[in-house]
């Protein structure tokens, strides 16, 4: 039997804001503010980020990598579609990232905003199809826990 060419994997990260649910959420609804914390790295150059927050709207980031990654100049692009959106509540996306072209995964990715007693409990699911070649689960597990940290400081603002 030939070996499986994609990997399929799901994780759970919770994060938890001294903020109220409307400041989280708008940091993802807010075009500026999620550019901020979910796009903008040092070292990388962003070559577009565009979005549309609306059921069935998009939002396309690419960038290229910097000069301390391994790949320093490759292309990276996340194409999302908006599936569902309720406001200060849930976000749920489909999207594919390429590198260079080549599709190396697919995700479904769910963000629910839970009003807390010290502020909001974040909880992000995401279903993943790793094809030939991609980062797969752990590494993809660290980056959202990395931006999730990011979002921390964009909330704090």
């Amino acid at each position: 039997m030939a070996q499986p060419t994609v990997i399929h994997a799901t994780f759970v990260v919770h994060k938890s804001f001294a903020k109220p649910v409307e400041r989280v959420f708008a940091a993802f609804s807010d075009p500026g503010k999620k550019r901020r914390w979910y796009a903008e790295r040092e070292g990388n150059t962003i070559e577009t980020f565009e979005m549309d927050f609306r059921p069935g709207g998009s939002e396309t980031l690419a960038y290229r990598m910097g000069p301390k990654s391994p790949f320093p100049g490759a292309l990276i692009t996340n194409q999302e579609i908006f599936q569902d959106i309720v406001e200060a509540k849930r976000i749920v996306t489909a999207s594919a990232m390429s590198f260079e072209g080549r599709c190396f995964s697919a995700s479904l990715v769910t963000f629910e905003f839970l009003q807390s007693a010290k502020g909001t409990d974040l909880i992000c699911t995401h279903q993943n199809a790793f094809f030939e070649g991609a980062d797969g689960p752990d590494r993809r597990e660290k980056g959202w826990q990395d931006l999730l940290a990011r979002l921390d400081q964009e909330v704090m603002r």
